[in-house]
């Protein structure tokens, strides 16, 4: 690290990037990594993948084959949820805030947009839009909907999705043909491919969710290949930039040689907790 990065240079462009959260089923040690990891990293930019919360409440497959009950039994739920996420974005802010971090983007996710989708169907209630439930423009965040690009330098940053092959990195680079930054699998991917115009990257960020089978009942104890991680992005000058991809593994990770090891709710560390 250079002097003038040491020391804050405002030229110069960090960002901590974090991929789907799914409060209220976070993975709370995981989570608390990354926000350990905030302070030690200073960034100046803050990215959310999408995903940050589960939105349980208002899935469209809570009430698969049943009638959705009248909405004054819905919305207790709702409020309960939105609650608990708004809670966990408190923990980011609060993190963000104490390194000076004001430049912050909130990109929407799958799950996120199901709150629009509640909205469409009660039209009269915009306040449960995700950006206004959330309060996205009171906590000083850039809003990008789902399914748009967010552009910082030569990488682009969106929710994922588009491409959910087997290869999805791949399918991302091949369809953009752009650096971008990616989370919805919920695994950790890598690949560069050859344009005329020089290499390309994708990166899948793997999540911060619990991946317990009772936080993913509708897996039915299928087995993933998911992953915990983070990522931090420095850019040069021209727009070209470096991405560093912290694995968290057994909520524990390695962050510029530092170990920092997360801790459960009441301050206990998952090496003593097991």
């Amino acid at each position: 690290m250079t002097k003038k990065q040491k020391n804050g240079n405002k030229s110069h462009r960090r960002a901590f990037v974090i991929p789907d959260v799914h409060f209220p089923y976070q993975h709370d040690a995981a989570v608390d990594v990354t926000i350990q990891a905030i302070k030690l990293v200073k960034p100046n930019i803050f990215v959310c993948l999408g995903d940050l919360g589960e939105w349980k409440s208002v899935s469209p497959f809570k009430y698969k084959r049943r009638k959705r009950p009248p909405l004054e039994y819905v919305i207790d739920e709702v409020d309960a949820e939105a609650k608990l996420v708004n809670e966990g974005l408190d923990l980011y802010d609060k993190a963000l805030k104490s390194v000076n971090c004001e430049k912050k983007y909130m990109i929407e996710g799958n799950h996120d947009d199901w709150l629009n989708s509640f909205v469409e169907e009660y039209p009269y209630m915009p306040q449960y839009r995700f950006e206004n439930i959330m309060d996205l423009k009171g906590r000083g965040y850039s809003y990008y909907p789902y399914g748009k690009l967010l552009q910082i330098g030569k990488l682009y940053f969106y929710h994922g999705g588009h491409y959910s092959t087997i290869f999805h990195t791949r399918q991302h680079v091949m369809n953009f043909g752009k650096n971008v930054v990616y989370g919805h699998t919920h695994d950790v991917q890598r690949i560069g491919v050859t344009h005329v115009g020089g290499a390309h990257h994708a990166f899948s960020l793997g999540c911060l969710k619990d991946m317990s089978p009772s936080s993913n009942m509708w897996l039915r104890n299928r087995q993933v290949n998911w992953s915990h991680a983070f990522g931090v992005v420095d850019w040069f000058e021209n727009g070209d930039f470096s991405l560093s991809v912290i694995d968290i593994q057994d909520g524990k990770a390695y962050v510029w040689g530092k170990l920092i090891i997360g801790k459960e709710p009441g301050g206990i560390s998952r090496k003593h907790n097991k």
